[in-house]
C-alpha cells in the first residue's frame, strides 16, 4: 500500500492528509530484470571524497579492504570495511539528463555494500531513468575516527557539496540534487535530510561553502530508530555498547524532523525482521507532524536488503515508482539551447 501526504498549504488540491491507495500496475523501471549485470558502455569514474586526508582521520593507516562475495563476475556483489580515504563512484549513463543523485549503500554501520545498494542501480536508475548516480563509500564510526558518531554524516555532507561544486563538469543540476539510503545507509541519507545545516567537520575548500541540503531524500528500508525499535547491530556500531538516553534520542531521526526537511519518499516491508518497519512509521509520523511532503509505501514480504535484484512481486515495481516519484520532486532540466 501507499501512503501519500502533502501539505495543504503547498500542495492545496490534495485534501486528505495520510490518503492510503492501492499501488497502481506499474512496468519495472527500464524492464531491467533484477540482478541483470551492468551496462559496460560507460564504466564508473572513482574519486576521493576531500582533497587530502579526511578530517578526523588522518592518523589511521590506510588499509581499506574491499570482499567480494558473488561468485558470478557478471553479478558483483562486493563490500567495503576499514575505509580511511572515503570516495565517491560516479556512475554516468549514455544519455544523461541532468539530474544527480547521491547513493548512500547499507551493511550495518560495520560495512559499506557496494554493488546491491550500489551499482546495481545503475539498469533501472541511469541507463533507464538518466540520473547520475553518485555512490557513496563513507567512513564507519566504529573503526578509529575521531568524533565517530558524526563520520558517516560529515561524509554525506562533503559528498553534496562536492557533488554542488562540481556539477558543470558532472553534467548535472545542482539544484535538483537527491539522496538515497538504504538500511544503515538510510540513517545516513536521513540524517542529511534533517542535520544538513549543522556543522560536523571544519570546512577544508570552497566546495564546503555551499549548501547541503539535498532536495529530496528516498529512504528505502531505512535505520531511523535507536530506541525500542532500533537495528541492535547499527545502534552498537554507531552509538557504542551502552549509549545513554541522550544520544539515543539525539541519533534518532524522528527526532530531528523540522521545517528544512525536504520531501521524503519511504519504502519498507512489513516482514523486515532486520529492521523493523516501525522505523519507516515512526519517520513517516514526525514528517506528517511538521507538514513535510511525503509518500511511503509499505509491502507485505520482502524482508530486508532486497535492493533492485532480490524484489519479486509488486515489489520489483519499486524503482518505476521511486523515478515517478523523482520525476515529480526534481524534473530534469531543459536541455540547453544549440547555437
Amino acid at each position: 500500500m501507499r501512503l501519500l501526504y502533502r501539505p495543504a498549504a503547498r500542495r492545496p488540491r490534495i485534501r486528505a492528509a495520510g490518503l492510503w491507495l492501492l499501488l497502481a500496475a506499474l512496468p519495472a523501471a527500464g524492464g531491467a530484470a533484477p540482478g541483470s549485470p551492468l551496462p559496460a558502455s560507460v564504466p564508473p569514474v572513482e574519486i576521493p571524497l576531500w582533497p587530502a586526508a579526511a578530517p578526523g582521520s588522518e592518523a589511521l593507516a590506510a588499509g581499506q579492504r574491499v570482499v567480494e562475495r558473488s561468485r558470478d563476475p557478471r553479478v558483483p556483489d562486493r563490500y567495503a570495511e576499514r575505509i580511511g580515504t572515503p570516495s565517491l563512484a560516479i556512475y554516468r549513463p549514455a544519455r544523461p539528463d541532468g539530474r544527480g543523485l547521491l547513493v548512500v549503500p547499507g551493511g550495518g554501520y560495520q560495512r559499506v555494500v557496494l554493488d546491491k545498494e550500489g551499482s546495481a542501480l545503475v539498469p533501472a536508475f541511469a541507463e533507464a531513468g538518466g540520473l547520475t548516480l553518485f555512490v557513496l563509500r563513507y567512513r564507519l564510526p566504529g573503526e578509529g575516527h575521531a568524533s565517530p558518531r558524526e563520520v558517516p554524516l560529515a561524509d554525506a555532507q562533503r559528498a553534496l557539496r562536492l557533488i554542488r561544486h562540481r556539477a558543470t563538469e558532472w553534467g548535472v543540476d545542482p539544484d535538483g540534487l537527491g539522496v538515497m539510503g538504504f538500511s544503515a545507509g538510510g540513517h545516513v541519507a536521513g540524517s542529511l535530510a534533517t542535520r544538513h545545516a549543522e556543522r560536523v567537520y571544519p570546512p577544508v575548500d570552497a566546495a564546503d561553502t555551499l549548501d547541503a541540503r539535498p532536495a529530496y531524500a528516498l529512504l528505502v528500508y531505512p535505520v531511523i530508530d535507536m530506541g525500542a525499535h532500533a537495528h541492535p547491530g547499527s545502534r552498537r556500531q554507531l552509538l557504542g555498547e551502552a549509549p545513554d538516553a541522550a544520544a539515543v534520542e539525539a541519533y534518532s531521526l524522528q527526532n530531528r524532523v523540522g521545517a528544512a526537511t525536504p520531501p521524503v519518499f519511504l519504502l519498507h516491508a512489513q516482514d523486515d525482521e532486520v529492521v523493523p518497519v516501525e522505523n519507516t512509521l515512526l519517520f513517516e509520523a514526525a514528517l506528517r507532524d511538521a507538514g513535510i511532503e511525503h509518500e511511503t509505501h509499505l509491502y507485505a514480504r520482502g524482508g530486508h536488503g532486497f535492493g533492485v535484484r532480490q524484489a519479486g512481486g509488486t515489489l520489483a515495481r519499486w524503482p518505476s515508482l521511486a523515478l515517478a516519484w523523482i520525476d515529480a520532486h526534481a524534473p530534469a532540466p531543459a536541455p540547453a539551447p544549440q547555437d
